[in-house]
């Protein structure tokens, strides 16, 4: 059977269709929610959502179990979570029930996963971790912190000796042996100790297991000869002793379970861990790039990439880490673009790619564009469905409403080039915001997103932390609904900026890493050079080339600062002398300068007269070009040409996201006062 493109589960644990992959992973299954690594999955490819995983076993968890040892009365059904009583324990063990479980419709009896389909017996006569008769204990008194004898850990259920005072075992180390005969170290038995035995007197011993590279914390299998060592997860799911997949190779794969420095064939990298080895030829490789997909899709790259056992050319530079990839090693290669190339273990990396083998999926051209061609410069843009847009070539604002009429997109004021615009009502749109595509892949997330508008839904971009009213790109995230603007959303790989020589690269923000441009310590991500030390902010990244400001009749450029620039500059908004290592706006024919944020300001992004609700109120943004008020938080003069006004008897004033900040969590501590 293809298990590429044929479901092998489709009724069972998971709503979609799950397919089998021999993959490697270090993860969580979703099914029982266990952490450790994991063997031979199931998982789900659908697009737009992120791809559970499961262990096979779990996936094959049977839809109903009937004569249930603890429930016999009447069937158990598998139900989601969502169906479930969020929260509940599980009536058998007590833990909390964090995913899929099994329940009476009947009676509401209810178990998690493990529990249903491998249930505990309440009571252990034979145990090899204990000489005396185990009774299962479902909660023990919240004073009692005597720690399980096997693992030294407090938390759980367990099983106690009614003969011994205060023994304890956990339901996972209950069965546990103090030596075992282990598949994956078959040469001599491993024996159950303390991790600080090794940490604390051996300086040599392998601490960390040799499979998940991971270090116990309290107890772990030890081979004192051959110096190996296993965790409690990888002894119970060891990998398999011998593995056979045409995708990674040719020939079946045996495991060498020494810890081995070589250079893994499919990754090109040295690695110092364990290995699968083919005894017919001279092809090894890490366990967790056995199982790698044939052809996937990343967020680095708009088309397809496909593996390749040898890349074949020289010179290619790692289209997500930018260092070199070996033409002798296995890589990810591109058939539309010749030069494009990625290292296996950067392109099946989980923030790069969504879980999805492409092999056996036909490939479907999504259309993406926003709108149909009408006619001549006239187009019906699906943002705006009610009218048709008229293009105005080399449009040039200038007079008392540029900052009024704004872009409905990116909602930056229509100061210059072309713009659609509607001929019945103020709707107007750049014209390259016009081409912003309605399905895009962006670095920041390997689910792609969906261009949405949601007119007087404003919130913070979750890159720049730009308060943001316009177009937005919005993708599902772990934890509920993130979006990204439409500016943050335009900048692609390599990015170029006139201020500096080499092409930029998204990494992500590391500490003691400052834009070069206003010196600020970005949240998330920044533009970095690799071959020099420049590193941007998506902010600055974004900031407009030219700009008009009624301070001035002339356009203002920005200007990129530096230690070449000399004397002292004053702001000609708040008067106060500018960085000239930092960024800021100048003009060229007057020779007035401003700061960055006095030109622009950190609601710039909303259009004025729009109402959002912070901190139980409503505010209004609004234009600030006359009695530049005083800010309700910092008590200085608003400068930036947008505020926001909070509409109650008061009408204060609020001019930057740090004071809107501390306004909202002083009104919910007054709100929680009263």
């Amino acid at each position: 059977m293809d298990t590429a493109i044929s479901p092998i589960y489709k009724q069972s644990i998971h709503e979609h269709p799950l397919f089998f992959s021999s993959m490697f992973i270090n993860g969580k299954c979703d099914g029982c929610q266990v952490v450790g690594v994991m063997y031979g999955l199931c998982r789900i490819t659908t697009r737009d959502k992120s791809s559970p995983w499961f262990h096979k076993d779990c996936a094959e968890s049977p839809l109903e179990i009937n004569h249930h040892p603890f429930h016999s009365e009447h069937p158990l059904l598998l139900t989601k979570m969502a169906l479930a009583e969020d929260g509940t324990p599980c009536d058998f063990c007590g833990q909390e029930i964090l995913s899929t479980c099994y329940t009476c419709r009947t009676c509401k009896f209810k178990v998690d996963l493990i529990c249903g389909t491998k249930p505990w017996p309440s009571v252990i006569k034979n145990t090899v971790c204990h000489d005396h008769t185990l009774v299962f204990l479902k909660k023990r008194m919240e004073e009692d912190k005597v720690p399980c004898e096997v693992c030294k850990e407090y938390n759980g259920p367990s099983y106690s000796c009614l003969e011994c005072q205060n023994v304890y075992f956990h339901l996972d180390c209950v069965h546990l042996s103090r030596e075992v005969d282990h598949p994956s170290h078959s040469s001599h038995p491993l024996k159950i100790m303390p991790s600080e035995s090794l940490i604390d007197d051996d300086d040599d011993a392998q601490k960390s297991c040799s499979f998940c590279l991971v270090q116990p914390k309290n107890v772990l299998y030890h081979c004192s000869i051959c110096n190996f060592t296993l965790c409690l997860g990888c002894t119970k799911r060891p990998p398999p002793r011998v593995f056979d997949d045409v995708k990674t190779h040719t020939h079946p794969l045996t495991l060498f379970p020494s810890k081995i420095k070589f250079t893994c064939k499919v990754a090109g990298i040295e690695i110092n861990s364990y290995s699968y080895i083919c005894l017919k030829c001279d092809f090894l490789i890490s366990g967790y790039c056995v199982g790698s997909p044939r052809i996937i899709n990343i967020n680095r790259h708009d088309h397809r990439i496909y593996f390749t056992h040898h890349l074949g050319h020289k010179g290619a530079k790692c289209g997500v880490c930018r260092k070199s990839v070996s033409q002798y090693y296995g890589a990810y290669s591109c058939s539309i673009c010749p030069k494009y190339a990625v290292h296996s273990r950067c392109a099946t990396d989980f923030t790069i790619w969504n879980g999805m083998e492409l092999e056996g999926i036909p490939e479907t051209s999504e259309d993406t564009v926003p709108f149909k061609v009408m006619g001549d410069n006239l187009i019906h843009h699906f943002m705006h469905e009610k009218h048709i847009l008229l293009l105005l070539k080399d449009y040039d604002m200038v007079g008392d409403d540029y900052e009024r009429l704004r872009c409905q997109a990116c909602v930056s004021p229509i100061g210059f080039g072309s713009v659609y615009s509607c001929q019945e009502c103020h709707f107007q749109i750049h014209e390259k915001c016009a081409h912003l595509p309605m399905k895009k892949n962006l670095v920041f997330s390997p689910r792609s997103y969906k261009l949405e508008y949601h007119q007087g839904n404003a919130g913070y971009c979750r890159l720049c932390g730009i308060f943001s009213g316009g177009f937005k790109y919005t993708s599902l995230a772990m934890n509920g609904l993130s979006f990204i603007d439409v500016h943050c959303s335009s900048i692609s790989e390599p990015f170029v900026h006139n201020v500096h020589l080499h092409p930029l690269y998204f990494v992500r923000t590391k500490k003691e890493r400052y834009c070069s441009a206003c010196r600020r310590d970005p949240d998330c991500y920044m533009l970095n050079c690799s071959a020099c030390s420049f590193d941007l902010c998506l902010y600055c990244a974004t900031l407009p080339e030219k700009i008009w400001h009624i301070s001035d009749e002339h356009p203002l450029t920005l200007y990129y600062g530096g230690k070449e620039a000399t004397g002292k500059n004053w702001c000609e908004v708040c008067e106060i002398e500018l960085d000239s290592s930092k960024w800021f706006f100048t003009c060229s024919d007057c020779g007035v300068t401003l700061h960055v944020q006095c030109v622009v300001g950190d609601f710039s992004r909303l259009t004025p007269n729009c109402s959002i609700r912070r901190g139980g109120k409503e505010l209004l943004a609004i234009l600030n070009y006359q009695n530049r008020p005083f800010c309700r938080h910092c008590h200085d003069r608003c400068k930036a040409p947008l505020i926001l006004q909070v509409n109650d008897e008061h009408n204060e004033y609020i001019c930057s996201i740090s004071c809107l900040v501390r306004w909202e969590s002083n009104c919910l501590l007054a709100k929680h006062a009263s």
